[in-house]
């Protein structure tokens, strides 16, 4: 073999290991650039959901509903995008961040559920079947507790990984 293909044959492999470095490097940067607004999804939809219950107890169903309904969507959207990152990166997530989002994933699926028993708890309420609206609120505050294990887990887990999460990759 000649030291001209032998040059060759070396540029090329310093290509596809540029290349994979980059391509490794814009992986986790999109990661990064997106658990931000992950991150803003759930603390709007937490403080939206937590207005929906006090307007509930104030009998402002509508603005309840209302509220409730953007909790839901704040909280579908970060689990889309969590759902998004696990399908499109999963060859670049560690075990550890793996687990952070599955965690994040779960919490967020008992949210998304305990939004839908408080709108069913409202729809209740303003037709004055306030027992079944009592129960319905009291699985979704069941649920509430639930998600917030989860979210006590994940903030254990980085804790104890604090060298594997940047600033941008906790939520």
């Amino acid at each position: 073999m000649s030291s001209y293909s032998k040059l060759i044959i070396f540029i090329l492999a310093l290509i596809v290991i540029s290349a994979a470095i980059v391509l490794i490097d814009s992986s986790v940067d999109n990661i990064n650039k997106t658990m931000p607004d992950i991150s803003n999804s759930i603390v709007e939809g937490d403080s939206e959901y937590n207005e929906a219950v006090q307007l509930v107890n104030d009998k402002y169903y509508s603005d309840s509903m209302n509220k409730a309904i953007s909790a839901g969507n704040n909280y579908n959207n970060s689990l889309h995008k969590l759902q998004d990152i696990k399908t499109e990166f999963s060859k670049d997530i560690n075990d550890v961040q793996n687990k952070y989002i599955d965690t994040v994933i779960t919490e967020l699926e008992l949210k998304i559920q305990a939004v839908d028993k408080l709108k069913e708890a409202i729809e209740c309420f303003k037709v004055h079947s306030n027992s079944t609206g009592t129960n319905y609120a009291s699985e979704a505050n069941d649920l509430i507790y639930e998600a917030t294990t989860y979210q006590n887990q994940r903030d254990t887990i980085v804790k104890e990984n604090q060298n594997l999460f940047k600033q941008n990759f906790i939520i």
